[in-house]
């Protein structure tokens, strides 16, 4: 409920002349959102046009303006995803947001609308409306043939599926019509009687559960065109380059319009005025190479023409590049990163004292009224409908992404997150047993495994209602038709499947003993193999390692001649990096993060505080560019300090290297930086306190293996943009802590990528507009046979450019020195091999070529786009394939994948991504895969932790007591409408039932309480019946029956003085101490005995852990 506060801009003369008059004006980007949202409040009569730079800022700023503008409608028209020449059609979600803003411009509504288009999206022309394929309502009681609507969405750009996952889909089951329109957030799903629409309900696609009934949905077409001009394009993308028809025989290109054109009546305002014509610019260069031909106007708007429409309709410019613009509107960027409430206050404090209204915007109420609790002086008010207008302080509930603090307006205005920096509490006790800790969502159609059962299909969760009691069940699906609906009190017992290639695996069947039988042979395995890991990750953290000490000045004084401003992700993995190295125990930590986010930064701080306590530091990185580019790194940044760096590598001769590992053999070196040949046997560190591994997912097993001894004793950081499986899935798991870094340093910006057709004309383009703007490019060919043929066919179509060629085949004296060349800006292109992929960092390269992208790997390639983009300016990537026809399916995934990732940040999502598609690989070596393949990562993984526990000796006071099985029969279920998200929902229920221990439980609770309001019964009954359950298994029991009206507890172990205490809490308590039995009378009515045993559970629990 932002809205209020837009009176605050609206009192200002400065913006209501700007409003008024129009003209331009300077907006520091913070400020930009609450700005453009009050001049859409001045006149709120006639739909808005804002125009963004690019499609990630039109995003970002339809995200904004909703909180603002709430309840007005906001929508995004983003650009096609693709372009027209690509042959790839649009993804379903695109095209669903693009007509639902044009519709809306086009609508006569109530409540105009404001769109967001990028600048991009303006230069795309669209087909006229009635070009599309015509969208339909379904209403609850209309009639309905199934073929025929099938017929009808197949028409409407829809995609037939067994199962809808996605916009754009359908399935028919039986009389069942799955659907997920373009335009709509959720699916729907249609029930029939007969021919006639019974009811529509609203349903998960994550869970396939209903979630709520509609009475009538508008399903808008999934594609631009109508099905017979979609089939000529699809038919033509498959003919060779050359025999193609023109574009303008394909389609009804003079049916095709600006979108501005469609819409004449809709106000405009430019968002970003300097971001718009370099976008357009940009674009259109590429657009004309691709088509070679006049054929680009029917389908695109020139850059002149836009510009031509804007300068006269857009009566708003608004820049956040200082000029001579009449109107300023000045604010800085909100961020105080408290450690807490009390560290907050006074913050707050100096706001209201300078005169400002200040808003704390919190996305719960309940975490804002605990916060409201907490402050010790000043008192809070909330903002439900009008704008507070003295200088105090105010809460709002609403999800804000950033904040601002505006001196012109007398308002600051900060989101929680930026109000307060919280350092995640570390967990005790490291990885919990099973309960789904897999780092992807279930969902419906993944495999899992079941302990006792084997593979099976998620079928889906749904709430049934057995003999009178009300539970939550998961639907598995066996081998045949076999079916087990799971309590979920028993998800302890699944795990997601992750096999050892990414193979589907096949389903178990229901009874027999194979399902045991590989158990049993796992098993031995892995008590084999636990031994080996107890000399590892186990006893790490048994051993004791260096503790350093708290920072000293000297580290105070070299972290703030860090010249660029922290990112909070990168502070968080900083602060977890000294917490470990101050703690006892030896530090493995992974910190994964995108090129260029400063990882190297996080290493440097940790070698400084190594060296500055007398300890020594080995950096190892797996290509020597790479290790001399870290040497000059650290050099430049230690220059102040006393320590001595070395660096050993190929490029330096035999002679120094063996001097540098002498000098480090005997302590003269503090940091040696260097590749694998840090890992031979005549390099022994006299005190090496912290071992550093950039590119980690360059490293063999083999070499992984000389590491492990040193991991038993020093400090170890592992870094990357893409993690192997391996990794990955250790520091999920929780054997490896990990850091995510997924916020870009400030002024970086996504790279431009290009999917496409290999064409000669674009190379040419590509490597000219790079040499224009003074920068330098990187063309990739992956074949050394071909390498130096290529770049003179290169050197041919740029006669102007200077070429270098490097390939891991060269010497090393040639190849260091044309890279240094390449360095030294002596060269615009560097023809390449994937050697370019390990971690060169060369800030004014911002052109990156692909020839055969389709060869790549997923993670290989977002490797090599990291390249590029390592700057302020915009990068480009291209990232091209011989013809549409050749691409094989899984290559036209990955490379849509691609295109999907291309937001900042997106490394870590590019690993769990390749390693969904790749699988878990050959993670504990060739013995061990075997199993991985036959039980999946996590069941594995679970009895390799039961077997080292054992070996380890970890029992008697130290075992982690199971929960008992116990059931009563009460409702005990998660409501729909308690918890409205599907997944919100599967979480919680996760949590309950891997819970040992009753202090999570009561966490839970309070967390439930904040983010959804008081639990209603039936999920108090679940937390209550899971309480008594660990309740019962810590006081040692393993079994619970009901018989003859009386609850039996077996074994318990009680003295007399035991006993005697138990009956005086319980009269009716009977413990027989030859059977180790405890029995305990309780009511027949379930919701009379339900309390009864929960009370058993806390007094057995309290007596026998009495002292004797």
């Amino acid at each position: 409920m932002l809205a209020p506060l837009l009176a605050y801009a609206a009192d200002d003369p400065s913006t209501s002349a700007l409003a008024r008059d129009g003209g331009r004006a300077f907006v520091s980007q913070s400020l930009r959102p609450y700005v453009v949202a009050a001049l859409a409040q001045q006149d709120a009569r006639r739909p808005l046009v804002v125009v963004a730079g690019d499609d990630r800022q039109a995003r970002d700023l339809a995200a904004d303006l909703r909180t603002w503008l709430a309840p007005r409608p906001v929508r995004l028209y983003p650009s096609r995803g693709v372009s027209y020449e690509s042959h790839l059609a649009p993804p379903p979600h695109l095209v669903g947001l693009r007509v639902a803003a044009l519709d809306a411009l086009l609508a006569r509504g109530d409540a105009p609308p404001v769109v967001v288009v990028s600048a991009v999206a303006l230069s795309e022309k669209v087909p006229d409306p009635a070009l599309r394929p015509h969208g339909f309502t379904l209403r609850v009681g209309d009639l309905l043939d199934l073929e025929e609507t099938a017929a009808d969405l197949v028409a409407a750009g829809y995609e037939r599926v067994d199962q809808v996952e996605d916009r754009g889909q359908f399935a028919i089951r039986g009389g069942l019509l799955d659907l997920y329109p373009a335009t709509e957030d959720r699916a729907v799903r249609v029930d029939l009687f007969g021919d006639e629409i019974e009811s529509l309900r609203w349903f998960s696609t994550f869970t396939q559960r209903s979630l709520g009934d509609v009475d009538a949905v508008e399903v808008a077409p999934a594609a631009e065109l109508a099905p017979e001009h979609r089939e000529l394009a699809e038919i033509a993308a498959l003919e060779d380059a050359d025999q193609r028809p023109d574009i303008a025989e394909l389609l009804p290109v003079d049916d095709f319009h600006a979108m501005l054109d469609l819409v004449p009546d809709a106000a405009v305002l430019i968002a970003a005025e300097e971001e718009v014509e370099p976008a357009l610019a940009d674009h259109w260069t590429d657009v004309c190479t691709a088509f070679h031909a006049d054929d680009a106007h029917d389908l695109y708007v020139p850059p002149e023409r836009i510009l031509a429409t804007l300068a006269q309709r857009a009566a708003i410019r608004l820049s956040s590049i200082d000029g001579d613009q009449p109107y300023q509107f000045r604010g800085q960027a909100a961020d105080i990163a408290a450690r807490g409430v009390r560290e907050a206050e006074p913050e707050l404090e100096k706001l209201v004292r300078s005169g400002y209204r200040t808003v704390v915007a919190f996305g719960r109420r309940g975490e804002g009224e605990r916060a409201a609790y907490n402050l010790g002086r000043m008192k809070v008010r909330w903002v439900d409908g009008d704008a507070p207008r003295g200088a105090d302080l105010a809460f709002v509930e609403a999800r804000l992404r950033d904040g601002f603090i505006a001196p012109g307006f007398r308002l600051a205005v900060l989101p929680e997150h930026r109000l307060f920096h919280r350092r995640p509490a570390r967990t005790a006790g490291g990885r919990r047993r099973g309960a789904l800790r897999s780092f992807t969502d279930l969902r419906t159609g993944d495999i899992v495994v079941h302990e006792d059962h084997g593979l099976a299909r998620f079928a889906g969760f749904d709430t049934k209602t057995v003999a009178g009691v009300t539970r939550d069940y998961l639907e598995l699906e066996f081998a045949g038709s076999d079916k087990v609906f799971m309590p979920v009190d028993q998800f302890a017992k699944i795990s997601r499947y992750v096999g050892a290639d990414g193979a589907h695996p096949p389903l178990s069947r229901l009874g027999g003993r194979r399902w045991d039988t590989l158990k049993a042979r796992a098993r031995r395995a892995a008590q084999e193999l636990a031994g080996e890991l107890l000399n590892l990750y186990a006893e790490r953290k048994r051993r004791q390692g260096h503790a350093f000490p708290p920072d000293s000045d000297w580290q105070r004084e070299f972290e703030d001649a860090f010249p660029y401003r922290e990112t909070p992700d990168q502070r968080e993995a900083i602060d977890q990096v000294k917490a470990d190295m101050e703690a006892p125990r030896p530090m493995d930590r992974l910190i994964c993060g995108d090129v260029g986010y400063g990882k190297t930064e996080v290493a440097l701080r940790a070698a400084f505080k190594a060296a500055e306590n007398g300890r020594q530091v080995m950096v190892l990185v797996p290509t020597t560019i790479l290790a001399q580019q870290h040497y000059g790194t650290f050099a430049e940044r230690l220059k102040d300090y006393p320590f001595t760096i070395e660096h050993v590598s190929r490029f330096r001769p035999a002679a120094e290297q063996r001097a540098a590992i002498r000098a480090f053999a005997e302590g003269r070196v503090d940091i040696l930086i260097g590749t694998h040949r840090l890992l031979s046997r005549d390099v022994r560190p006299k005190d090496l306190g912290l071992l550093i591994v950039d590119e980690e997912q360059r490293f063999g097993v083999r070499q992984k293996e000389l590491l492990r001894q040193l991991k038993l004793k020093v400090d170890v950081i592992s870094m990357s943009a893409t993690p192997i499986p391996r990794t990955l899935q250790m520091s999920i798991a929780g054997i490896r802590d990990i850091s995510v870094i997924e916020t870009p340093p400030e002024g970086r910006r996504p790279v431009k990528t290009y999917v496409g057709e290999y064409d000669e004309q674009l190379v040419k383009a590509a490597i000219e507009r790079e040499r224009a703007r003074g920068g330098q490019a990187f063309f990739l060919h992956n074949r050394v046979e071909t390498i130096d043929e290529t770049a003179e066919r290169l050197r041919g179509l740029c006669p102007e450019a200077r070429f270098e060629v490097a390939h891991g085949q060269l010497d090393d004296r040639t190849l260091e020195e044309r890279m240094l060349r390449f360095l030294r800006g002596e060269a615009d292109v560097l023809v390449a091999t994937s050697i370019i992929e390990s971690g060169i960092d060369i800030p004014q390269a911002n052109t990156l070529i692909v020839e055969r992208a389709d060869l790549f790997g997923l993670a290989q390639l977002y490797q090599i786009r990291g390249r590029v983009g390592r700057s302020r300016e915009r990068a480009y990537a291209y990232l091209l394939y011989p013809s549409a026809a050749s691409l094989t399916a899984d290559a036209a995934q990955r490379l849509a994948a691609l295109s999907d990732y291309t937001e900042l940040g997106a490394g870590f999502k590019v690993a769990m991504r390749d390693l969904e598609l790749r699988g878990a690989g050959n993670l504990l070596g060739d013995e061990q895969s075997g199993h991985v393949a036959a039980l999946g990562f996590e069941l594995y993984m679970q009895m390799l932790d039961e077997a080292v526990r054992e070996l380890d000796g970890e029992d008697g006071a130290g075992e982690e007591h199971e929960p008992v099985r116990l059931d009563v029969n009460v409702d005990a279920y998660v409501p729909a409408d308690y918890i409205p998200y599907e997944q919100a929902k599967i979480d919680v229920h996760r949590r309950i039932a891997s819970a040992r221990d009753v202090a999570e439980l009561h966490e839970l609770r309070a967390e439930l309480a904040d983010r959804f309001g008081e639990p209603p019964e039936p999920l108090v009954n679940l937390l209550l019946l899971q309480q008594a359950r660990i309740k019962l298994g810590q006081a040692g029991a393993r079994a619970v029956t009901f018989r003859g009206g009386r609850l039996a507890v077996t074994p318990i172990e009680l003295d007399s003085r035991r006993a005697k205490r138990m009956r005086e809490e319980i009269p009716e308590a009977l413990y027989e101490s030859g059977k180790a039995q405890l029995s305990v009378r309780v009511p027949d009515d379930p919701r009379r005995r339900f309390p009864a045993v929960v009370r058993a559970a806390d007094v057995l629990l309290a007596v026998s852990r009495e002292a004797a």
